[in-house]
């Protein structure tokens, strides 16, 4: 194995895009030991460019569905993902909102939920271009003002999210995970049946279960934090019953316990969505 390079670089979009992209991220990795990563679930959608490769990605375990993807869009889910490398990655990824999913490609979270889709298949008119430009592009800064540039001129803000739905996302998320769904739903006006329904026809994923993954992100990232609590400390402070509780939606939501995870995560890799 050659030197390892590590290059990683951040990028806030135009402030026009922010309610639909949260973040722009650059990176690239070479030298690094042939694996698979796991893809986390997140509160994002995840849209990858990738460069010299494309991505090797199965995005549902149990079923094997696997592909290369040169440009991907990733919905929510509750599983992880396998991504497959050869020990070097290179490429632009976009954590995209909900509402971003409208208003820059066209199709609701729900319909990209639990998998991945080649971006020419959603948005033919711009694939071809963003990916041309983001891949010649002389560096980060120049891609990130490529992306701002593509993105707001495709940008539809009429493609808005029923103002019920996005008040129900926001206080799900303010909670990390700990809301009440009865009690959002009470918050909303609507039954929680009606609220389940609603929810899930828009972003792919029940209350219940981004509750799931609200509650295990806020994990991940107190597990990630430079002064690491104790996991029966994350357990209490996330809403797990205890440790084992922790453990197990571990194990279903990121393929293995937190401290395996900790363990064989030792670089910073792509998530499907979020990483």
């Amino acid at each position: 194995m050659g030197t390892l390079v590590n290059d990683f670089a951040t990028g806030v979009p135009h402030p026009r895009l922010r309610p639909y992209v949260s973040t722009y991220t650059g990176y690239r990795i070479e030298g690094a030991e042939p694996g698979v990563h796991m893809g986390l679930p997140s509160k994002s959608l995840t849209f990858i460019v990738a460069f010299d490769e494309p991505l090797d990605v199965t995005t549902t375990i149990e079923h094997e569905q696997r592909d290369r993807y040169w440009a991907m869009l990733a919905g929510l889910h509750a599983s992880p993902a396998l991504v497959r490398h050869d020990g070097s990655q290179h490429g632009v990824q976009l954590d995209v909102t909900p509402r971003g999913a409208g208003a820059l490609f066209g199709v609701p979270a729900a319909e990209l939920g639990s998998t991945a889709v080649h971006l020419q298949t959603v948005v033919p008119r711009f694939a071809a271009e963003l990916i041309e430009r983001l891949s010649e592009a002389g560096g980060w800064a120049e891609r990130w003002t490529t992306l701002d540039a593509v993105l707001l001129r495709e940008l539809n803000v009429e493609a808005e999210i029923p103002s019920e739905l996005e008040h129900a996302w926001a206080l799900l998320v303010a909670g990390r995970g700990l809301a009440q769904v009865g009690d959002v739903a009470d918050r909303v006006g609507w039954s929680r049946r009606h609220l389940t329904q609603r929810f899930a026809a828009q972003y792919g994923l029940t209350p219940k279960v981004l509750s799931r993954v609200l509650r295990f992100e806020h994990a991940k990232g107190l597990l990630q934090a430079p002064t690491r609590p104790s996991l029966a400390s994350v357990a209490a402070t996330c809403g797990y019953a205890d440790q084992a509780h922790l453990s197990r939606e571990w194990k279903a939501l990121a393929g293995a316990a937190p401290t395996q995870w900790m363990r064989d995560d030792t670089l910073v890799m792509l998530a499907i969505p979020g990483r």
